[in-house]
């Protein structure tokens, strides 16, 4: 937790949204849990689809704040920070 902290708050506002992706995994797994059995592994195929058709619809909202945080990557990771060409 502490190197999180260490981070400035426009890095740490664009990390923290890392966690729709445990959130996306967790209802997979919450799924998966639920049904048990799959006859074949197509039937368990359609049900990912399935479910993330429907996790995605909540995916309104684009990612905020990214300008700040690759202004700060830049430099703080000069020597590893590849700036696009202009």
């Amino acid at each position: 937790m502490i190197p999180f902290f260490a981070f400035p708050p426009e890095v740490r506002r664009v990390i923290y949204t890392t966690n729709a992706i445990e959130s996306v995994n967790a209802r997979l797994r919450k799924i998966i849990k639920t049904r048990g059995h799959f006859p074949s592994d197509d039937s368990a195929t359609k049900l990912i689809w399935l479910a993330l058709r429907n996790i995605t619809e909540d995916w309104t909202r684009p990612t905020h704040h990214w300008k700040a945080a690759m202004n700060q990557f830049a430099i703080l990771y000069d020597d590893r920070f590849t700036r696009p060409a202009s």
